[in-house]
Order: C-alpha cells, then structure tokens, then sequence
C-alpha cells in the first residue's frame, strides 16, 4: 500500500463526507443568538459587537457575493463559510490523527520507515474513526452550519496544530523554520476571528521541547512557563497592548504637541514598522537566527492581526450598525478588552458577600473635543473588604439570582466574619469557606458547565431543553438503562415536554469508551506525545473554564466554547482503534486485526453516532429566526419605532434591515444598548428610510457619566407633564439638580407620576386610533414609574415619549419584559409581535394579559401577513431554543386572544379559522401541548366548535395525567424534581372540570372526574 497516497486520498475522502454533511444540514438563513448579527455586519462590512471578528466579516463578504444579488440568499452563503472551515477542519484533523498514530507504531517520526499493510489500515481507520467522530459530533455539527465565527476559529486550530506535526517531521531539515513562521502568521489572522485558537500555543510549545531537546525534569518546568508566558505574551501583551501604546502616542501627539488627531498613530505605525524591518536587516545580516525567527514570527503577528484595522476604517464610515463607535485608538482598546461586559476576578478577589468599601476612578474616558483628548469619564473601581478577599475566586457575582445558586451548587454554609464597614460600624457577613468555593468550581462550573457538555458529545444526550440543574433537563446519557435510571429517574414513558425528543441521542458511552482506550493506549506507548495531546485537551476545555468563571443562570447553552476539547478528544478516539488492533493482534493475525478494528469502530461510533444525531441537526428548511424578524418588523404600521431587548428580539431584525433591505422604515431601538452614549448618538441620525429618533438630550446631556442613573425624588405629589419633566431633567440650571453647590450635584425627577397629552383627532387621523375605537381615546396618558433610580436608557425612553407628540408609532416587542414597559402597559394595543402604544386604557387583566386588541389589524397580520419558517413542516427539525426564543407558547396564546375578540364581534367562524391556524401551526408533535393551549380550547367552546374544543381538552387532560403518574413514580433522591410541572398538570386538570361544567359538557365533566379519582385512588400513599 502507497501510505501517502491512501492518506491523501481518505483525508479528503473525510473532508468530502463532512462537506455533504454539513451541506444538506445547513440553516438556509440566519438563525438565533449572534449569527444575524454576523452575517449582517459581514455583508455590508459593518461594526459588530466587541471584540469583533474583522477576518471573518472579511471572508464571509466575499462569500456573500456568490448569491449574485439575490438578496435571500445572503445567509446560505455566509453560512457555507462555517460548512466550508468545519469540512476543511475535519480534513486536518485526519491528518493530524494519521501523523500521530505512525509516530506512536513507530515511536518515532520517520517517513522513511516502511509501514506493513496491516499498520496502514490501522493508522487509516484511526485518522477516519477519529476525524469522522468529529464529524458527527453534537457541538461541532451544530457550529458547522450557522453563520457564527466558531467553525473558522476551530479551523485555525485545527491547522496550526497540524502545522506544529508538519514541522516535526522536517524539524532537522534546512527550512523547517518556515513551519513556525506560518503558525505565527496564522495565528495573528486568527485573532481576527477568535482568540480560542491561541490556547493551542502550549501544546505546540511541547511539541518542539520534546523534538529538540531531550526532557528533563528540569526542562519540562521551564517549557511549561515558557508555553505560559507566551500564551500570556500574546492574549494580554501583543493584542491589547499594541493598541495601548498606540493611544499614549496618540495621546501625547495630540494633547501635548497640539497636533491633528491621529497624528499619534501614525508615527508610532511607522516607528513600528520601521523598527520591524530593521531588526529583521539586523538579525538576517549578521545571521542570528532565533532572534530573526521571532521578530519575523512578531511581525507576521502583526500583520495578520491588522485585520483590525477594518474594524476603524467602518466605524469612521457610521454605518448603520456600528457598536461601541471604535473609531479612535481609546474606543478601539475598550472595545477590544471587551470592557462593556465587565470584569471577573481569576487568580485573586472578591466573593459575592464582600463588602464595597470605596469607589475610586478607574480606567479613564476620552472623547474628542475642541481639538483635544478630553477625559469625560472614569470607569468606577471597587474596593472591597479585604478580609474577603481570596485566592481562586470562583462565586464573585453580587447579582441576587447568581447569590441563590451559588448557595445551591456549593452547599453553602459559610463562615461568619466580622468587619468595619465603610462607615465605620461594626458589621458581620458570611463569606464562603475555601471548600464551598471549590466545590461551587466542581460542581457547577466544571461538573455542569463542561463535563455535561463533554458527555453529550461522547456519551448521549437527554434533550436539548436547557436546563440549570436537576434530572430533567439537558443532560448527558449513557444509553444503559440501569446506569441513566440511577442517575435521572426512569427514562420511560416521559412527560409530554420530554417525550419524542429529538435531541434525545443515545451512543452507550461507545466513543467515550473508545476515546478512553486511546488516552490509556497513548500513555503507556508514547509518553511525549500523550503528554502534548493532554495540555491540548487541557487547555481547551479545563483552562476556558477556569478563565470564563461563569456565573449561574446562562442565558444558553455555552457548550461552543469547549469545542477545541472535545477535537483533542476525537484524536484519542481515533488512536483508540489502535488499542483495539494492538489487542485484536493477540489472537488474530495482523492484517485481519486492522480491518476488523477498523470496521467495527466505524460502525459503532461515526456511524451510530451520525444516525443519532442527523434529525437534531438538519437545520435545512428552517426559516424561523427570518422569518420571525419579518414578523415582528411586521406587527408594526410605517415609520414605526419598535423597543426590543435582547439578542435575539434584535440581531434578527438586524438582519432582515440591514442584508434583505426588509422595512428599513421601522427603526429598531434595543433597550440594552440605549444605556450607552454612542448608541442614542447612532439613533439620532437616520438610516436608510427610518428618520432619526426624537430625542431631545443634546450629546453633552447624555454622554457616559452623565446622567448615567437619575433618582426620582418626589417633591410633587401629582401628575406632571413628561414634556416638562424632561425638561426639568435636562436643564443645566442649578436649582434642577440634588445636592447643589457640590461636586455630587445629580440630576433627577421631582415626580414619578407623568401625563402624556393626547390631541384625539391626531391620533385618529394618523391611524394610531382605529376611528372604531375613537370613543375610548382618553384626554391625556396618565402612567407612574415604580422604581427610584432610571437608568439612563429608561430615561432616553421618557424623552422620546415627550417628544414624539404622537408623529411616530410606537411599539414594545412582546418579547422585551413588563419591568421596561415604563407603567404604560395599560395602553398597549396587541398587534401581533408588538404592542403599540396607543391613548386608549386597558388595564391588565387577572391572566397577565396586556392590551386591547383591535382584531381587524391582527387577524390580517396574523392570517394574512406574517410567515412562519415552515415551523409546521413535519420534516424541519425546531430545536427547543427556536421554539423558547420564538415565543411559540405565547404565540397561541395571541390567536386565542384574537379569536376571543372576534367572537365578541359574533364572527364565529372567523374565530374558529383563526383556532384552527393556530393548531395547524403548532401541532403536539412538534410543540407539545400544555396549559397554553388552555386559552385556545376555551375559545373553540365559545365560538361552539364544541368537537374539536372536547378532542383537544380529552388529549390535554391524558398528557396531564400522564405526566402526574411519571412525577409522582420517581423516588427517592428524584422526588419532587417534577414539582413546578406537577402543579401545571393539576391545573390543567381543574380547568378541564371547570370548562366542561362551564360550556355543559356534562358527560366529559363526568368522565374527567372519574379519570381523575381512578387516577388518585392508585396513588402510593
């Protein structure tokens, strides 16, 4: 056998299976979470959220333009960057696998050796078992077909990694040098992607310890702090501290020599590039190698990490989207520390219970003004107690919810402590002890944050329901009934939520195991390389979770960022066949101990593993997250502005604006990122046909540090005009701010009761009133405000409120919650995805729903406009995140409420088209049914679909039942883990009685009453 042809040819052989994998599996269009903000930014080469990801946005515009102008089809092809680099990784990975498996048969790198026919089919199988494992791997499939940056980051690694092997086979060699200069270069690119591919640094640092030198004790110490430093040289030195002293220069340039901004830049670009360029002269010269080798490696560095440069050059463009505004070196560094997301303590700080002792300024803001770098605002910096401070920090966050679970994971019991507070009495707090912070660190972030993850890859999934703990939810599974019963409950006859599942993936530990038998394999045959494959290993999983210290309560799943782990693993599973063909040669001869170890791996992992896995990640068809967009951009009338919240109410919308050109006169305000200065300044001007925002604050009013928080202090007991409230706010006088005269002066709200003027016939002839609905119009809008403290993106929304005088419709996403409707929730109106601000009084009703309806508009919408991304196709998979972030519940909710209205208006059969939308929409099958269907069944009784009203209500009262008996069979250690759902089932239960007795179908009443008892009776006392 020609051993390089076979790997030529079965490398790509991987890279083709992996290519049509991800191909037909790919998501047509954006999806949820960042990608719609990638592909949008990508497409017109916009600034995106920090730290960005400049190459990516760089690659992927050149791939959007093979959709030739056909503006759907944008996505598809940004998404094929992520099909395209998995396929790509998958290809290095087996190479990668064969060059280890050779060097571990022969216990040495020599192509020279002549392989037998039987060690060639083993190193082969090995490099398709482990690459192919990969493959069909839960995590990296799921990366590999979205438009997100992480398929590109996982082909860095993968490349570099093979670049280091492809050095140490021609290490001896004349230009193997040439190796270590790509890896460098490569390297810098990736930090324009993402910088997980950096933490390869230390295993590749070994690589070349061992090849060049013989270990010692001695030698392995010095290699690890060398891999350390140059690991930390590169992340906290080169990245942020280019750009650092480019701002002092800069800094002094302008403030100290009164020259034009950028003029700092500038020079210290060329004092860069010049003092680049002369010591590679220098060094090439006078024929010092290393010290040539690491300024070239340093450049190359710097060359692909210029990419950044895009990043300044778009911001100064103010495009549309244009987050954090980097378009100076001070922006471009915070933007780069990813400052807007805060710090955590790593090595050394705070718990969550130690107390502030004082603010000082910290790092300092400086804007552009007059000429000058002007220091606008310092961070706030913390000091706490420094009896509460300790070595590994793990439970930091002061946030009540995290304090909760903290408590929960780490079994806190804590130790009481004694201690002066800022004031100078004497108080006492608990701290937690050592232990309680390492068992926090176990537990959760490692236990549930990494591990859990690393089994759904390798040994089985429960469900893709997220979960924050307990036994029903997102967790791993062996596929051995005795072994997932002892851990979860009985997995058997599940309540309807978790039954039909498809994420539900059983490989019966079958590549853990085979993994396992490569670690154990590798670390009695070749101890160098099992120790660089482990610090691999390590540091893509265990050092990211030591570095990302997460808090409790994500708000996803994070198992993406492990990702670089779980491919050091599939090398391992891919050495496995080796074990299994060491052990076979015993009995059996060699050639036949390799086909059969190869053929039985591949059978009982990729294979098993793709066939488990395909209907959970074959995103094709699936059009939700664009759709959904439309929709919400849709609920709203011309001109409109719409409130959303998080990334998922936005980054969509983001998406259909910005790439589909979709309603472009709707302008979208997140109410997140309106607490930030450049923001409101963004909002203030117009994009595309949506005209600027009224705000009113000027940008000295409302820049970071200025009313940042406003306290609302009643001196007027009554309610007051917003127009002259905001005014008040705004005004620079002095007698408008607390604590005049001194350096604390703070702006606030003399009333927390406001009025907002009505002119009814305005209202009626703009359309904002339905003229159906002109008699409810009230003189004024009458609204108060809870909290003490506005924030200042709370308080840009009174502003636009006060100044809007009803010009502009105005909408909240259903999705942003009831805390930032701002007390105005009784004049909503329901209009589909939004609700409109309108002058009419609906107070909420005892069922938590909001608004009046007009149903004319909402049926049209909801019937006639809106699309649905095929979400009732029973062949596209909709995964638990698309129907949590869709709202899928509450979207029937909405058609039972728009039915309700229409049978008011007696259009009964018009309400029951609508019922009978909502269900063709949203069957069991694919949205389990639950006590929102509730509503919907209500309604077909009042609009006398009496048949189909009794058919659901005899299906949801089995599920309740069903679901009560699994609940209330779990012992032991499970008991009570079912308890939230148990008191849904109860009270659907009791509404099935309560509608049957209340619509007079007596003999179902009867019928579900004797169910019910049957059902009680049986129950274990």
């Amino acid at each position: 056998m020609n051993y390089n042809k076979l790997n030529t040819i079965l490398g790509w052989l991987a890279f083709i299976i992996a290519l049509l994998t991800y191909g037909l599996t790919v998501e047509p269009a954006n999806s949820f979470w960042d990608c719609g903000e990638f592909i949008a930014s990508a497409y017109k080469l916009e600034v995106g959220h920090p730290p960005g990801a400049p190459l990516f946005m760089m690659v992927a515009r050149v791939f959007s333009l093979f959709a030739f102008g056909n503006l759907s089809q944008v996505a598809l092809m940004i998404n094929f960057v992520s099909v395209l680099s998995s396929a790509f990784t998958i290809l290095f990975l087996f190479w990668t696998i064969t060059h280890i498996a050779r060097k571990v048969l022969l216990r040495k790198v020599d192509y020279k050796v002549q392989l037998s026919d039987s060690q060639i089919i083993a190193i082969m199988g090995s490099g398709l078992v482990g690459a192919l494992a990969y493959t069909f791997s839960d995590t990296f499939w799921f990366s590999a077909v979205e438009g997100e940056v992480y398929a590109s980051s996982s082909l860095f690694t993968a490349v570099v990694f093979w670049a280091i092997l492809k050095w140490e086979s021609v290490a001896d060699e004349k230009y193997a040098n040439r190796w270590i200069i790509l890896i460098a270069y490569l390297m810098g690119l990736s930090i324009g992607v993402h910088l997980l591919n950096l933490l390869a640094i230390p295993a590749m640092i070994f690589v070349y310890y061992f090849k060049k030198y013989k270990a010692t004790q001695r030698g392995i110490i010095i290699t690890s702090l060398i891999a350390v430093f140059m690991l930390g040289t590169i992340q906290y030195g080169i990245i942020p501290g280019v750009v650092s002293i480019a701002s002092k220069f800069e800094l002094i340039f302008v403030n100290s020599f009164g020259l034009p901004f950028y003029s700092g830049i500038i020079f210290y670009a060329m004092l860069l590039i010049g003092g680049l360029i002369g010591g590679l002269y220098y060094t090439l010269k006078h024929r010092k190698r290393l010290a040539n080798t690491i300024i070239l490696a340093f450049t190359l560095i710097i060359l692909g990490y210029s990419s950044f440069s895009l990043i300044v050059i778009r911001s100064l463009a103010d495009t549309p989207m244009d987050e954090n505004n980097p378009e100076n070196v001070f922006a471009l560094l915070s933007y780069l520390n990813r400052e807007q997301y805060g710090n955590r303590p790593l090595v050394y700080g705070h718990y969550f219970s130690s107390p502030i002792m004082e603010s000082v300024d910290g790092k300092p803001t400086y804007t552009q003004q007059d000429g000058k770098y002007v220091n606008t605002y310092s961070q706030p910096k913390y000091i706490y107690h420094p009896k509460f401070n300790a070595l590994f920090p793990r439970m930091y966050s002061q946030q009540q919810s995290h304090i909760s679970a903290y408590k929960n994971w780490s079994a806190f019991k804590g130790k009481t402590i004694k201690y002066i507070d800022r004031r100078g009495e004497a108080q006492t707090a608990q701290k937690p002890t050592f232990v309680e912070d390492l068992r926090y660190f176990i537990n959760y972030q490692l236990g549930f944050m990494y591990f859990r993850y690393f089994m759904w890859n390798f040994a089985g999934r429960q469900n893709d329901i997220q979960g924050h703990g307990g036994n029903m939810k997102g967790n791993w599974m062996t596929g051995i009934k005795a072994i997932d019963e002892m851990r979860l409950g009985s997995q058997d006859n599940l309540p309807n939520q978790f039954a039909g599942n498809k994420a539900h993936n059983n490989y019966y530990m079958l590549p853990l195991l085979l993994g396992l038998l490569g670690f154990i394999y590798l670390y009695f045959r070749h101890q160098k390389e099992f120790w660089v494959l482990f610090l691999f290993f390590l540091f893509m999983g265990i050092a990211i979770v030591v570095f990302l210290n997460q808090t409790p309560y994500q708000p996803r799943e994070r198992d993406y960022a492990y990702a670089g782990s779980f491919y050091a693993f599939a090398i391992y599973i891919g050495l496995g066949v080796l074990g299994v063909y060491n052990l076979l040669k015993i009995k059996l001869s060699p050639k036949l101990s390799a086909s059969l170890a190869v053929g039985i791996s591949l059978l009982l992992v990729p294979t098993l593993m793709a066939s488990e896995n395909w209907d959970d990640h074959d995103r094709s068809g699936r059009y939700t997250a664009r759709d959904f967009a439309k929709d919400y951009l849709d609920s709203c009338a011309p001109d409109a502005i719409i409130f959303t919240y998080g990334d998922n109410d936005t980054f969509p919308l983001w998406y259909v604006q910005e790439v589909e050109g979709y309603r472009t006169d709707v302008r979208i305000v997140n109410l997140s990122l309106l607490a930030t200065d450049w923001y409101i300044t963004q909002m203030k001007r117009q994009a595309y046909q949506s005209a600027p925002v009224p705000f009113s604050l000027k940008p000295h009013q409302y820049i970071q540090g200025k009313r940042d928080l406003v306290p609302i202090v009643e001196r007027i007991d009554d309610y007051v005009s917003l127009k002259q409230i905001m005014d008040f706010v705004a005004s620079d006088e002095k007698n408008t701010k607390l604590a005049a005269d001194t350096e604390d002066e703070m702006d606030y709200l003399p009333s927390r009761k406001f009025t907002i003027a009505v002119d009814s016939a305005k209202v009626v002839d703009n359309g904002t009133v339905s003229r159906k609905f002109a008699d409810k119009i009230v003189p004024e809008i009458r609204f108060s405000i809870s909290q003490n403290m506005l924030s200042k993106s709370e308080l840009m929304v009174l502003d636009l409120m006060a100044n809007n005088n009803w010009e502009r419709p105005i909408y909240f996403a259903t999705s942003v919650g009831e805390e930032n409707f701002m007390g105005l929730g009784d004049y909503f109106q329901l209009e589909g995805f939004a609700y409109r601000l309108v002058p009419i009084k609906t107070p909420v009703q005892e069922d938590g729903t909001t608004g009046i309806i007009d149903p004319d508009i909402l049926y049209e919408n909801l019937i006639n406009k809106f699309t649905w991304g095929n979400m009732q196709d029973p062949d596209v998979f909709i995964d638990h995140q698309n129907i949590r972030t869709a709202s899928i519940m509450d979207i029937r909710g909405t058609f039972a409420r728009l039915a309700g209205s229409l049978i008011v208006a007696d259009k009964k059969t018009k309400a029951i088209e609508v019922l009978d939308k909502c269900m063709a929409l949203m069957p069991n099958q694919k949205y389990p049914y639950n006590h929102y269907l509730l509503p919907v069944i209500e309604a077909y009784y009042a609009a006398e679909a009496t048949e189909k009203a009794n058919n659901l209500l005899i299906e949801l009262n089995g599920i309740a039942i069903n679901d009560l008996r699994y609940f209330l069979s779990l012992s032991g250690k499970f008991t009570g883990s079912g308890d939230f759902e148990s008191r849904i089932a109860m009270h659907i239960l009791n509404e099935s009685l309560r509608l049957t007795q209340e619509y007079q179908q007596i003999e179902l009443f009867n019928r579900f009453e004797k169910e019910f008892e049957q059902f009680y009776s049986g129950i274990p006392k």
